[in-house]
C-alpha cells in the first residue's frame, strides 16, 4: 500500500469518526431543550479542530511507520489524488446548495451551520472513497 493510499484512508476513518463523535455530542444535549438553543459553536469548532489535528499528527505516524515509502508518489498516486479531488469539489458544490437555500430562507443559524458542515464532510468522505475504489479496483 503506497503511503498516499495509508493517507486516504486515514482522511476516510477521520473523515466518518469525528463527525459521529460530534453528532453524538450535540445529539446528547436535544432531549429537553429546543435544537436552535444547543451551544453548538464550540464543540463544532473542537470537531473540526480535532478533524484536522488527527489527520496530521496520523499522516506523520504512517510515515514514520515506512519511511522509505513517504513522500513517494508517482503519476497514478497524482491521477487518483486529482481524481478524488475533483468528485470531492462537486460533491461540495452541490452539497452548499442546502445551506444556501436555508440562509436564504432565514433558518436559525444552528441549521445553516449544521448543512454546511454536513456538506464539508460528505465531500470529504465521498472523495476518500472516489480514492479508495481507484487504489483497490484499479486505475
Amino acid at each position: 500500500m503506497s503511503s498516499e493510499e495509508k493517507r486516504t484512508w486515514i482522511y476516510a476513518v477521520i473523515g466518518v469518526a469525528v463527525p459521529v463523535a460530534y453528532l453524538a455530542t450535540v445529539l446528547s444535549k436535544v432531549p429537553g431543550t429546543d435544537v436552535a438553543g444547543i451551544a453548538y459553536v464550540r464543540p463544532m469548532l473542537t470537531a473540526i479542530g480535532v478533524g484536522i489535528g488527527a489527520g496530521i499528527v496520523l499522516s506523520i505516524v504512517a510515515a514514520m511507520a515506512s519511511p522509505k515509502d513517504a513522500g513517494r508518489t508517482d503519476e497514478r498516486d497524482r491521477e487518483i489524488n486529482r481524481r478524488g479531488e475533483y468528485v470531492g469539489f462537486y460533491v461540495m458544490s452541490i452539497a452548499a446548495i442546502a445551506p444556501l437555500v436555508l440562509a436564504m430562507a432565514e433558518v436559525e443559524q444552528f441549521w445553516i451551520a449544521h448543512a454546511l458542515y454536513l456538506a464539508f464532510v460528505l465531500a470529504a468522505v465521498t472523495s476518500a472513497v472516489v480514492k479508495i475504489v481507484a487504489y483497490r479496483r484499479g486505475w
